[in-house]
């Protein structure tokens, strides 16, 4: 046989392998030469093709014509070869070829020919919507998906269902993607088949166009159908960094199906992004208890503890992590990244390196819940165990933080201006480190001058900025703050944190209450749940004088997160109104946590109370 030319070889190769791809009809044998049947026995090796010479050569010319860039001719040669033959995989090829060359209408003229010659090809149908998708002509959808449904068997319909909302990923109008699938799924949305899969199909299409508390609706319709169904449930989970109301779905699904280890991490995850670490510690606890074989939620449990200033118990977690991890093999326990850690400050992201299955994060971590406990000694035996490059710097800030915990600032500030930077990203981090030490040895005007000099050579960069403000308040400049802080939310709207900021400053000094409640509340909008930011949202409604509001606010955000600063706002309203038991208790356990709070030691001595 002759060799293939480079643009024929893919034919010339299925031709050699007995046209695999041909459609069913041509792969029947063909009729008996001799009257005399051949023995069952004795099955041919290979089936020959129906593929005659005129069509190989007709496929022949449509690639070669496509290798030679004349692709209108060749889409219109494979497409004859498609209607004489009535082939799913030319009329795709054909389509394919169309679209290789840039050309959405013939592609769109192919599949419409697919469609009218096979009317119950849900290939045709398939590659019909995706292409109306890519052609931004979505709204000429409704009719290929009613009809795509309708030709799936009952069984397999849920499945497809389920399914809809990807092929809306990339559309150019997202605001049609709801309408577009409700009329669609009408029919199904009361089959008792169907229904729970047509109203998260639906309520999907709602969160793709923006809209999260229509998508919550179909949610809750779902879940009230099935309160064990997955489906609403993973809904309610991508919902909850925009609304809190989606919570009772997945406590709902968690007391039908307590055993469900994976959506109660993600759980447990979702509320960590929120700073939410009391509860989101509850539900990892909770996992620990279940499956105390498994090794990562071990060390999510420990990160959480450290965020929640629980050195101790952080410490027993983490080396219940190290143990499951050096008692098992590799191949059947690498953990996966520790879901509600990932969001932990202070470095406590449960990354897992590739080469130790998490034993590096696991050494930083017992090193800081070291620190946390004054055993400077021992913080610096776990970073001495940590030999990954990648981790190099944080290391060395870790190790300037002990220094200057022992009074040795300028020895730890020299360690960080030492270290050396692989890029702007390490030189920035620096900087930021060195803040961070001037900031907790109270040197807030140095700190301020580095920041300077950071966000003349970042420009613009919002977390510096940011930073900055934080300076400008402690030096009681007001007026630079505001412009910092709004600075920050020109450059990034969604930065909830500056707006937190900027209406608890002005709240704290009692300076335009009304503009600094709008502020923190739209930052409750970015970030539903937050303690810090109902902290502060508590705050504003006590400078207001609505006493019930502040200590509902306050008390909320100090459940979540019983950190000393929300410790101290909550015991001075509790005071002030009278419940002064309760407000003492409050207060001993924020000193128990951390006896330094500035917050938390003025209002104390303000108010004069006996602990």
């Amino acid at each position: 046989m002759p060799a293939c030319f480079p643009a024929a070889k893919a034919v010339c190769a299925l031709v050699v392998a007995g046209c695999a791809w041909a459609p069913q009809a041509w792969s029947q044998a063909p009729p008996a030469a001799a009257a005399t049947p051949a023995p069952a026995a004795s099955a041919p090796a290979f089936v020959n093709s129906d593929l005659d010479a005129s069509l190989f050569y007709q496929l022949l010319i449509g690639e070669l014509e496509l290798s030679a860039s004349e692709g209108s001719t060749a889409f219109l040669v494979m497409l004859d070869a498609a209607n004489k033959t009535k082939s799913e995989q030319l009329y795709k090829r054909s389509a394919d070829m169309a679209l290789q060359m840039r050309s959405g209408s013939q592609a769109l003229i192919v599949v419409q020919a697919w469609r009218r010659a096979l009317p119950a090809s849900r290939g045709a149908h398939r590659y019909l919507i995706e292409l109306l998708v890519a052609l931004n002509r979505s709204a000429e959808t409704a009719e290929p998906l009613r009809s795509l449904i309708r030709l799936t068997p009952e069984a397999e319909r849920p499945t497809l269902i389920n399914s809809l909302p990807r092929f809306f990923e990339r559309t150019g109008n997202r605001k049609l993607i709801p309408e577009i699938l409700t009329d669609a799924l009408q029919p199904y949305v009361d089959s008792p088949a169907t229904d729970d899969a047509s109203l998260i199909a639906i309520g999907r299409g709602w969160q793709v166009a923006g809209d999260s508390a229509r998508a919550l609706e179909f949610a809750q319709r779902a879940h009230a159908l099935d309160a064990g169904a997955e489906g609403p449930v993973l809904l309610a989970l991508e919902l909850l960094p925009t609304t809190t109301d989606a919570e009772p779905i997945v406590q709902g699904y968690l007391k039908a199906r307590p055993q469900a280890t994976t959506v109660r991490m993600f759980y447990a995850r979702a509320l960590g992004m929120s700073q939410r670490y009391l509860e989101a510690l509850a539900q990892v606890d909770r996992v620990t208890r279940d499956e105390p074989a498994q090794a990562a939620p071990w060390l999510t449990l420990g990160a959480l503890h450290l965020e929640l200033r629980q050195p101790k118990e952080a410490t027993v977690a983490i080396k219940t992590f190290i143990e499951r991890i050096e008692s098992t093999p590799p191949a059947t326990n690498t953990p996966q990244p520790a879901p509600a850690a990932q969001t932990a400050a202070g470095g406590n992201e449960a990354v897992v390196e590739s080469d130790d299955r998490g034993l590096t994060q696991a050494w930083l971590m017992l090193a800081q819940a070291a620190e946390q406990q004054g055993d400077f000694k021992a913080a610096e035996g776990w970073l001495a165990k940590v030999d990954t490059p990648a981790r190099a710097l944080e290391v060395q800030v870790r190790r300037a933080s002990l220094l200057a915990k022992q009074g040795r600032l300028t020895e730890a500030i020299e360690m960080i201006r030492r270290a050396p930077e692989a890029g702007d990203e390490d030189a920035r981090a620096k900087l930021i480190a060195e803040v961070s030490l001037l900031r907790d040895a109270r040197q807030w005007t140095q700190a301020s001058d580095i920041l300077q000099r950071a966000n003349d050579r970042f420009k613009d960069d919002p977390d510096l900025l940011y930073e900055q403000s934080m300076m400008a308040e402690k030096l009681n400049r007001i007026d630079e703050m505001e412009r910092l802080l709004r600075r920050v939310i020109e450059l990034r709207p969604d930065h909830e944190h500056a707006y937190n900021a900027l209406g608890f400053s002005l709240a704290d000094r009692g300076l335009r209450l009304p503009e600094a409640k709008a502020l923190i509340v739209r930052a409750l909008e970015l970030a539903p749940g937050e303690p810090f930011i109902t902290d502060s949202l508590g705050w504003v409604e006590y400078r207001m004088g609505n006493l019930g509001e502040a200590i509902k606010q306050l008390r909320r955000a100090y459940q979540s997160r019983p950190d000393p600063e929300i410790a101290a706002h909550l015991g001075e309203v509790l005071w002030v109104s009278g419940q002064h038991e309760e407000a003492r208790r409050i207060l001993r356990e924020g000193k128990s946590r951390d006896q330094t709070n500035d917050v938390l030691r003025e209002t104390v001595v303000r108010l004069k109370v006996n602990l």
